[in-house]
């Protein structure tokens, strides 16, 4: 798997769990309104999301990039970096799919007489 798709995976994983994070601390402030000197954790959540985010998105391009996405692809892994764990969820497609440098799909397609035998 090359280096941009590697990077690309961690980092919609660390944007998506940034993401819950940031939910739950905005949660817990808004909603149940914990008194604590941190404010439910926003104040450490926040920045954090914030990198995360930006670093998504310099990712998104560097794989786009390095993988040779199409146009389509490219704005798709954008718009994900919006709505909660989508990244994760457009991180999985594009493994799934082959987007990332490998696909499951095409060794399933694979018919047996093909296969190694080891």
């Amino acid at each position: 798997m090359p280096a941009a798709a590697r990077w690309f995976r961690v980092i919609a994983l660390v944007e998506g769990v940034s993401w819950t994070l940031l939910l739950i601390a905005m949660f817990l402030k808004r909603v149940l309104q914990v008194e604590t000197p941190h404010e439910g954790g926003v104040p450490i959540a926040g920045p954090v999301h914030g990198a995360a985010f930006v670093v998504y998105l310099l990712s998104a391009l560097w794989a786009a990039r390095a993988l040779r996405w199409r146009p389509g692809t490219v704005l798709l892994a954008l718009v994900a970096s919006v709505p909660p764990l989508c990244t994760v969820v457009f991180e999985r497609w594009a493994h799934r799919t082959g987007r990332l440098g490998t696909t499951t799909r095409s060794r399933r397609a694979q018919p047996a007489a093909a296969a190694p035998r080891g």
